[in-house]
């Protein structure tokens, strides 16, 4: 369940740090090029400051906060003492603003800061009591990601290794007593994580379970994630899912009942063909692909969605791995020549066999 008094507080911190932020603009110290007033920032700062500092006297985390806060009362009140347009008052409006300004900026940065630990610590709690709603796991899953979003930061990162975020995720994926939603939830998450510092957490998912993981849930958007990644880490990730046996079962995705994951194989299929070597492609051949998407482009369905997602799917595969950037020029004809004779031979007739090679070799027609 949701703590009003923490979400009451939250919601005034957010507040407090929109006005911090629109302090600093107003009174940064080339502001008159911008004429920018700071009535109104000032005036709401002052009357967000006074909620606060009752608010904040009973979290000894807040202490700070509390103490920049009336810093920045008294610099605000000493800027009223000089008025008028004497050189004396404008250097020490201008020199007081600077100071206002500065401040601001760290008021900001001292709110995010405690934002962000409460942030990891309510994931962490959740992650670690399965018995939580799932509501509420979700929840905070999604606030997390939301906070990734906002692009890299090195205390947040670190709040994040130490509490071992990553670990926890895992751990989700594995865990039986987790719902399919947290379980999505967390892998994208974890593809969050990457896209946050790929120098970092890259190496975290090729030497964890995590791909493995996502494969075994086979669902749509264990197969999205698993494609977002595969853009993102390229090669090596492509590779490991060669080296670990993974290639069969993505590809028997494209058999299954559930037409969002045959979609989201497709998609899986397809960045496989464009980022992977010939063993990666000749696997894929070897298990049936292109009979398996002449299949599907041949059946269609009554979904308007399934015809366009799997129309053309087998030259579009083909023109992937011909642009792609795993083989070499050379490989890329061989191949190319293999895919044409599987096709001949799938086929059920020779105007389709003759229409699905036109297509691979100059283009499928609008």
């Amino acid at each position: 369940m949701d703590d009003p008094p923490k979400h009451r507080l939250l919601t005034l911190l957010h507040a407090l740090q929109q006005a911090s932020k629109d302090l600093h603009t107003s009174t940064n110290p080339f502001s008159f090029l911008l004429k920018t007033d700071s009535t109104a920032a000032v005036g709401t700062v002052l009357d967000l400051e006074t909620k606060a500092q009752a608010a904040f006297s009973s979290d000894p985390n807040l202490r700070k906060l509390s103490h920049m806060l009336s810093s920045l009362r008294t610099l605000i009140k000493k800027l009223d003492k000089f008025q008028g347009y004497a050189p004396l008052s404008l250097l020490h409006r201008h020199v007081t603003n600077y100071k206002i300004s500065h401040l601001a900026r760290a008021i900001d940065s001292e709110i995010q800061s405690y934002v962000d630990r409460v942030t990891v610590r309510d994931l962490v709690a959740a992650l670690q009591e399965p018995s939580l709603e799932e509501e509420q796991q979700v929840k905070v899953l999604a606030e997390f990601r939301q906070r990734l979003s906002q692009g890299f930061d090195l205390g947040f990162q670190e709040l994040v290794l130490r509490a071992k975020v990553f670990t926890l995720l895992e751990c989700v994926l594995f865990e039986n007593s987790s719902s399919k939603r947290v379980k999505e939830e967390a892998a994208m998450t974890i593809a969050a994580l990457v896209k946050f510092n790929k120098n970092v957490f890259v190496g975290l998912v090729l030497m964890g379970p995590t791909i493995k993981a996502l494969i075994a849930m086979a669902s749509s958007c264990s197969m999205r994630v698993l494609s977002s990644l595969i853009r993102f880490i390229r090669s090596p990730l492509v590779d490991e899912i060669l080296c670990s046996g993974e290639i069969p079962r993505i590809v028997g995705f494209l058999r299954s009942t559930d037409l969002g994951l045959r979609v989201a194989a497709l998609d899986c299929v397809l960045e496989l063909g464009y980022i992977g070597r010939r063993e990666v492609v000749e696997a894929m051949l070897q298990r049936g692909l292109v009979e398996i998407l002449m299949d599907l482009q041949r059946g269609g369905c009554c979904e308007s969605e399934c015809d366009f997602a799997f129309g053309s799917c087998v030259s579009r595969f083909a023109i992937q791995v011909e642009v792609g950037e795993g083989l070499s020029p050379e490989e890329k004809r061989e191949v190319k020549l293999e895919i044409l004779r599987i096709v001949k031979e799938a086929s059920e007739s020779e105007a389709e066999a003759a229409t699905v090679s036109a297509e691979i070799l100059w283009g499928s027609s609008p």
